[in-house]
């Protein structure tokens, strides 16, 4: 068992202030004082409480708010074609696996009298089954879009104020003697909440093909809010978050009119969402915050190690944003080619033309099943459109 003296050595390595803090600065240099007030480790506790009260008010407004104006939208709550019942396919499912291979696949057949094609066609219904209904998408990206909007808004109207906003020189000046304000703070811990939120629902929400690549995400993003806040480079910080909520409205958006059918206007919001996300990360961000956090820092303050791993974890966010623009293109070159945007890669439900038959038959039907043509129909997908980052 860890003795005190153990734990106390281990704090105390944690928050090393050679790891943390510029040379020659302590953490007694930035308590709080009558005069100032400087971020303080232990602010960031409220977060976690905070982030469950998001996720019981998302709760709330997506069963009080969100539902009823789905509803108005006439987006229905019922969701894929059901399997037929059968037990044996359902113990298999259940207990065994979701995806049988070839060789279970031709056991089941002989067991069951039924062609190959025709259970699959009973695994994939089986899948999507536990699959949410277009309302639940609906309602998860109203939440998503009505938080986004508030907080970028809020970070606009706050950073309009800022001297840094217009010279981001000002984030290193009196580095890291610049006091917390209010504002600064508030932000800080709305959006850390936000994000502690998003990280634990990623386990009861809608289950994404890059859920590894979000999970990935929320780490770097709660963890360049706490870098940042930590050792006071909250300025620069106010910058990233206000950037990356911006292009996070306008893809919710998109999906609520995809849901919606609104076609039209969902490939309108997505176009602009392309061109703002695109402009943004690989236009804005390396030319404005990477500039500032790595060259200007470097000038004004110069390295020391914490400062390494935040522009490491700024580097890694660059990474994701390259890719998550490779899909953006990919997707809008693709509604070139075919005239509107067809299909999300990421789309949840597994499509095929055979999913459009009627119930599985009790014979085998070895002539339609193997001479049938699979054509995939983008159904509840994201966006009517291909592939596209969830943004966060």
């Amino acid at each position: 068992m860890t003795t005190s003296w153990e734990m106390a050595g281990i704090l105390a390595w944690f928050w090393n202030e050679r790891f943390w803090l510029p040379h020659n600065v302590t953490w007694a240099d930035l308590k709080n004082t009558d005069e100032a007030t400087f971020p303080q480790a232990e602010d960031l506790y409220l977060a976690c409480p905070l982030a469950f009260c998001i996720f019981m008010i998302r709760l709330i407004f997506e069963r009080f708010i969100a539902r009823p104006c789905a509803m108005g939208l006439k987006i229905q709550a019922n969701g894929p074609q059901k399997a037929q019942s059968n037990a044996i396919l359902e113990k298999v499912f259940t207990a065994i696996t979701k995806h049988p291979d070839e060789k279970r696949l031709e056991g089941l057949s002989k067991q069951l009298d039924w062609d190959v094609r025709t259970i699959q066609r009973w695994f994939r219904q089986r899948r999507n089954q536990e699959k949410p209904s277009t309302l639940a998408r609906f309602c998860e990206s109203m939440w998503k879009f009505t938080f986004y909007l508030y907080i970028f808004t809020y970070g606009v109207r706050f950073l309009k104020k800022t001297p840094w906003l217009w010279n981001t020189k000002e984030c290193w000046y009196n580095y890291p003697y610049q006091p917390l304000t209010v504002d600064i703070h508030y932000y800080y811990v709305l959006e850390l909440s936000f994000y502690l939120s998003l990280l634990f629902s990623q386990f009861t929400d809608i289950r994404r093909k890059d859920f590894l690549i979000m999970f990935l995400h929320h780490v770097a993003a709660i963890s360049l809010i706490t870098f940042s806040y930590v050792n006071n480079m909250a300025r620069v910080g106010t910058l990233v978050m206000c950037l990356h909520d911006a292009a996070d409205v306008l893809i919710e958006a998109a999906k609520m009119a995809n849901y919606a059918k609104c076609q039209i206007l969902c490939n309108l919001l997505f176009a602009m969402f392309a061109i703002l996300f695109i402009s943004s990360r690989l236009g804005v961000y390396p030319v404005w915050i990477l500039n500032t956090t790595l060259f200007e820092s470097w000038e004004i303050v110069g390295p020391y190690p914490s400062w390494w791993v935040f522009n490491l974890l700024l580097i890694l966010l660059q990474l994701l944003h390259s890719f998550w623009s490779y899909l953006i293109v990919k997707t809008v070159c693709r509604a070139i080619s075919k005239g509107k945007v067809s299909k999300d890669d990421r789309s949840d439900i597994e499509s095929s033309s055979d999913e459009d038959d009627g119930p599985p038959p009790s014979q085998k039907h070895h002539s339609s099943a193997t001479n049938g043509t699979n054509k995939n129909h983008g159904t509840n997908g994201y966006l009517t459109g291909g592939s596209y980052p969830d943004e966060h």
